[in-house]
């Protein structure tokens, strides 16, 4: 029998665009945080275990904020932390100009004392998702097994639902075939709207139109416990083999991207009936207190997620 699936959170992140912490900024009409309303989600959905990464240098301001109120959350919460020295090889030498750590994939990797044995899903802190796609994912996740091929699976989003009208966002840009499976993967790190459509760069000079209705990973994963091993397996060549060490990031749709190359894994993508947004700009900000008040006037929501 499969043990039952565990939430990850990816709160680690510093907000350079946002220029802020926004892993803790309030949202909700209680002072809550857009990660408040995914553990409510993923709560409803079935979820009964949520590992928080964060680093120690945003761990004090975190647990007063965030951390303090959780301990009303029905949800059982483990912390983990990433930092820039977390699982590296002794013999890898760190370039002092690198200030952060190794990107999602390497946060993942410092949940898994965490996480266990057990499938997991993997999310933003900073996105809202909506209850429907925790229902899919949770439910997914319930009956992956892995066989000749790894059992993953992702929800996906449709790219004009996920920019912003503030500057760039960065995505991983999706393929998927007719029976509903990942083939291909892009992580792109520079996307923007403009008055023609949606385009992106990767050297800020040759710009290439991307659809509206592309699908796109908003870092809403699901995994089984083979990933965690083919990850940790593939850190220290990640690190040895970076072109830009001080830049390079371990992002997760590079590692999928990698297996399904490899012909290891299967990916399902998921579909939620729910919107989709999040606060990459602090102009961003407005818009989500606004839609998740409506949300809650609308019985979404309770007026407090852990009580008065």
């Amino acid at each position: 029998m499969n043990q039952e699936p565990v939430l990850v959170v990816l709160a680690a992140g510093m907000g350079s665009r946002y220029g802020g912490l926004k892993q803790i900024d309030a949202v909700g009409c209680q002072g809550e945080a857009i990660l408040d309303f995914s553990l409510y989600d993923a709560w409803r959905a079935g979820f009964r275990t949520a590992v928080i990464i964060i680093k120690k240098a945003i761990e004090a301001d975190f647990m007063r904020y965030v951390g303090a109120r959780l301990e009303k959350c029905p949800l059982e919460i483990r912390y983990a932390y990433q930092e820039l020295d977390s699982l590296v090889p002794p013999a890898f030498q760190i370039p002092p100009e690198r200030t952060k750590p190794w990107g999602t994939t390497h946060a993942v990797l410092c949940a898994r004392e965490q996480i266990g044995g057990a499938p997991f899903a993997v999310v933003n802190a900073d996105d809202y998702y909506g209850q429907s796609a925790f229902e899919v994912i949770y439910r997914q996740l319930k009956r992956a097994q892995d066989g000749p091929l790894y059992d993953y699976c992702m929800v996906g989003y449709l790219l004009g639902n996920t920019v912003t009208d503030y500057g760039s966002v960065a995505r991983g840009i999706c393929q998927v075939d007719s029976r509903g499976y990942l083939t291909e993967v892009q992580e792109r790190t520079r996307i923007e709207k403009y008055p023609g459509g949606i385009h992106f760069t990767e050297d800020g000079t040759h710009w290439t139109d991307v659809p509206a209705d592309t699908t796109v990973s908003m870092n809403m994963w699901g995994f089984t416990h083979s990933f965690l091993e083919e990850a940790a397996r593939r850190f220290p060549q990640f690190l040895l083999s970076a072109e830009n060490p001080v830049k390079a990031e371990y992002f997760l749709p590079l590692t999928v991207e990698t297996l399904l190359q490899e012909g290891k894994a299967r990916v399902k993508v998921l579909r939620s009936e729910d919107r989709w947004f999040g606060v990459t700009y602090a102009e961003d900000k407005p818009q989500v207190i606004q839609a998740l008040a409506d949300l809650t006037d609308e019985g979404k929501y309770p007026r407090g997620l852990w009580g008065a």
